[in-house]
């Protein structure tokens, strides 16, 4: 038999409640960093990347190759404001992610496509020719 000891104090979970939640009682608290899922996958011809980045335009993403590593990255700043005769609310919020893989040397980097649609970035990584898989064949002895 376990017993537990009751307190009366509540004031430290109404205050908790007061500064961790809005007006709406969705949290106010924001800093946890986005970090997008991705998935990887390595076909005979190339790799593709998958991201799951929903609520991003695709002019809001920014990818670029700098000495075999490749970064993707986006920064949105959003705000809005309400003015009525006896208060004015503005709230503003700031979402971003960066994300950066090492490419093999492997990857044909002249090559490289990418594709945004329906919250999902897809990048291709096209492999060299050199690197793909090559045909069977016999060897004659001499």
């Amino acid at each position: 038999m376990t017993l537990t000891k009751r307190t009366n104090n509540w004031l430290p979970s109404l205050i908790d409640e007061m500064f961790n939640q809005d007006f709406n009682g969705g949290s106010i608290i924001t800093d946890k960093p986005f970090i997008p899922a991705v998935n990887v996958i390595e076909a005979d011809n190339a790799f593709s990347l998958e991201m799951s980045i929903p609520g991003f335009k695709k002019e809001d993403v920014n990818i670029e190759i700098d000495q075999d590593v490749l970064t993707i990255q986006s920064e949105v700043e959003t705000s809005k404001e309400e003015k009525t005769e006896q208060f004015t609310r503005k709230e503003f919020s700031k979402k971003s992610f960066k994300r950066s893989f090492n490419l093999p040397e492997t990857v044909n980097q002249d090559r490289i496509e990418a594709n945004y649609e329906n919250g999902i970035l897809t990048i291709s990584l096209p492999k060299k020719e050199e690197a793909l898989p090559q045909p069977k064949r016999m060897i004659t002895l001499k």
